[in-house]
């Protein structure tokens, strides 16, 4: 919580001295004070970082290895145990299908490009999240080793600078934790601000103040917080990291993480006001997360995860597609449109994607098991080229059939997107200048 006591001895006329307390609670990083986390990311950019582009990365994270059958590559011409248990559905794309529990996004598919040839090498849980989510292998993931490599959100944080200098919206947020999400060697100044938990509690005040005699309500209190900082001067007797701090806790961040401020119409289209969504509320229904990403984007967010699990689907993946499918369809078609009415969809990448595919040929138990030869990709957005599928898979669907997309050139595309240096370096560890990109090419069908 963000306090400010004045019940010292020595005050000035306003009431506030420079020795009055102000403390604002951890964000999921222990015991540190926020201004000294601001303080602790502000030493980690003293060294010259190239500037990013204000384009922002929506990353919706299918946990568990989404079936690339049953969504984007339906392969309805391959023998009945490869082919998608949901049948297709045709889209507004000429000759382009999607799996059938698409029947939203089949109307978007315009706004979209779906990889057909994404593949990597590693179908395990933890080794294959992070080699997607960092662009490396590292098997020693699968038994719950440390990541080695920054993510992808921790690299734009590095570059773009941890919060956006005019609204203090942190610059990478996630809604949920995803294995491999975090900044290995960069550091934990360039982790992920997380607003679950204790952080919704950081981005409200409680005051005890002598001056704010008017406590009926947040809201009263935090106008009347800001007119006496504004009279009073306190704000230019803080340190700098004192007044990034007030800056996020009195600035747009906090409104925008408040999905009461949004229309109630907007709200409505998500799903949220519709009694399915209210019983998921606690754990937080993707239209719901969906809309946050948007007003995260609109102030500032430069990079924002969304982890929507379940889609370890080893027995009857018809019954999972039908629970899952439709909850991605509706809300992503929604977001899709949604960006679009805001002419925002050159300003944010959507990124679908998830550790790795499922074994093309159904089981024994009507399920897929993993296979990370052919994985689950699709993009929206951005700037990019639009309307079209990325690459080809074989007549079973088991591996790519045109040239494989990699994890990197993942990475390399989101670089060019976001106007990052290919070739970018930051030190490792041990000090050493390291690549955050060594092989990956941008997706060239797509810029």
């Amino acid at each position: 919580m963000l306090t400010i006591q004045t019940n010292h001895r020595y005050r000035d006329c306003s009431g506030v001295t420079r020795r009055d307390l102000m403390k604002v609670g951890v964000m999921g990083a222990g015991t540190v004070s926020l201004p000294q986390l601001l303080a602790t990311r502000a030493a980690a950019q003293e060294a010259k970082r190239p500037i990013a582009t204000e384009k922002s990365i929506v990353w919706l994270w299918l946990g568990g290895g989404p079936t690339h059958v049953e969504t984007f590559d339906p392969k309805m011409t391959a023998p009945s145990e490869y082919r998608s248990v949901t049948g297709e559905v045709s889209t507004n794309v000429p000759g382009v299908t999607l799996g059938g529990s698409f029947e939203n996004l089949a109307t978007v598919a315009d706004k979209m490009a779906f990889v057909r040839s994404f593949a990597h090498t590693n179908s395990g849980h933890g080794g294959g999240t992070h080699y997607v989510m960092t662009g490396y292998n590292h098997p020693p993931a699968d038994n719950s080793a440390q990541p080695i490599r920054p993510s992808m959100g921790s690299i734009v944080s590095r570059v773009r600078g941890c919060n956006d200098p005019v609204s203090g919206m942190p610059t990478y947020v996630r809604m949920n934790g995803i294995y491999s999400d975090g900044p290995a060697f960069l550091g934990t100044a360039f982790a992920p601000f997380d607003p679950n938990g204790a952080a919704q509690k950081n981005m409200s005040l409680q005051t005890n103040v002598d001056r704010l005699a008017d406590r009926r309500s947040l809201l009263s209190g935090l106008d009347r917080l800001n007119r006496d900082v504004d009279r009073s001067g306190l704000m230019q007797g803080l340190d700098e990291f004192e007044q990034q701090a007030f800056s996020l806790v009195l600035g747009k961040a906090p409104e925008a993480f408040d999905l009461k401020k949004e229309d109630p119409r907007v709200l409505a289209r998500y799903g949220i006001n519709d009694g399915q969504d209210n019983r998921r509320r606690r754990r937080g229904g993707l239209g719901q997360q969906m809309l946050m990403a948007r007003r995260l984007c609109e102030v500032g967010c430069g990079f924002v995860t969304i982890h929507f699990g379940g889609w370890d689907m080893h027995g009857n993946i018809k019954r999972g597609m039908d629970n899952l499918g439709p909850q991605v369809d509706h809300a992503v078609a929604t977001f899709l449109d949604d960006v679009a009415q805001r002419g925002m969809s050159d300003n944010i990448l959507l990124v679908i994607t998830g550790e790795f595919g499922r074994t093309p040929r159904v089981n024994r138990n009507a399920g897929r098991d993993h296979w990370a030869p052919l994985s689950t990709l699709a993009l929206a957005g951005g700037g990019l080229k639009m309307g079209q599928v990325v690459g080809e898979s074989n007549s079973k669907a088991e591996v790519p059939k045109s040239t494989p997309i990699t994890p990197q050139d993942l990475m390399a595309t989101i670089f060019h997107t976001l106007n990052i240096d290919q070739k970018i370096q930051f030190p490792s560890q041990a000090g050493r200048p390291t690549f955050m990109n060594e092989n990956g090419k941008t997706i060239v069908e797509l810029v």
